[in-house]
């Protein structure tokens, strides 16, 4: 009986240790944020190579992470993204998007650049949040992106267009009407907001604030 009753107090201690670690639930219902950073897996390799990446890419298949990081929707929930980063950006980029997530920040998609044929084009027109993708920079052919070496992400490409000024381009065209940073909708980047403060204490710097071109939903490394 003794026995009995000592094997019941060890259950129940354990269950209690399990529900004291468990992390709380946000204010307001919001589930705690999550995220992982892993290696390549072999189906990951297998969707880029040919799209994503190929041989003479700046970066090696192996110097790349995958992460899956919980983010928060615009339709108020909590939704799974995947992000293809560097390995040294990797660590930052969760801790990044932790913040991003507990200032409710709402993010459409995001989904592999691979899923849309690793066409840039494709990807922004869904308003897919996205950092790998071994290319030229825009308007420099011949010279490599930041995202090339998985040190750059786009977030929201619709709420933060890419806009030239002298010319009136926008791209995606659909972010015209968020070229008027003065109406500010959900989903829009600000300086000084949080996730301008995230990126910005990772030492990542914002395209929004280039002279020539506004390049709102562009953080990288370098400022580059």
């Amino acid at each position: 009986m003794r026995l009995s009753i000592r094997l019941l107090a060890l259950v129940l201690g354990a269950l209690v240790c399990l529900v004291l670690v468990s992390p709380p639930a946000l204010a307001g219902g919001q589930p705690p944020y999550q995220g992982s950073v892993s290696r390549l897996d072999r189906a990951t390799r297998r969707l880029m190579t040919g799209k994503s990446w190929r041989p003479g890419c700046p970066v090696k298949l192996r110097d790349l992470r995958y992460l899956r990081l919980r983010i928060w929707s615009f339709e108020r929930e909590a939704r799974w993204g995947e992000l293809v980063v560097h390995e040294d950006a990797a660590r930052k980029m969760l801790r990044v998007f932790e913040k991003v997530y507990e200032a409710r920040f709402p993010i459409r998609r995001m989904r592999l650049v691979d899923h849309y044929g690793a066409n840039d084009t494709r990807s922004m027109k869904h308003d897919n949040t996205s950092a790998f993708n071994c290319r030229w920079r825009a308007g420099s052919p011949g010279v490599w992106s930041m995202h090339a070496f998985g040190k750059a992400i786009d977030v929201n490409p619709v709420e933060n267009p890419y806009y030239i000024p002298s010319s009136g381009h926008v791209s995606p065209p659909r972010g015209r009407r968020f070229v008027d940073r003065s109406n500010r909708r959900r989903g829009m980047i600000f300086k000084r907001d949080d996730v301008w403060r995230a990126f910005r204490n990772a030492g990542w710097e914002w395209g929004g604030t280039w002279r020539r071109v506004k390049d709102w939903q562009h953080f990288s490394s370098n400022g580059r």
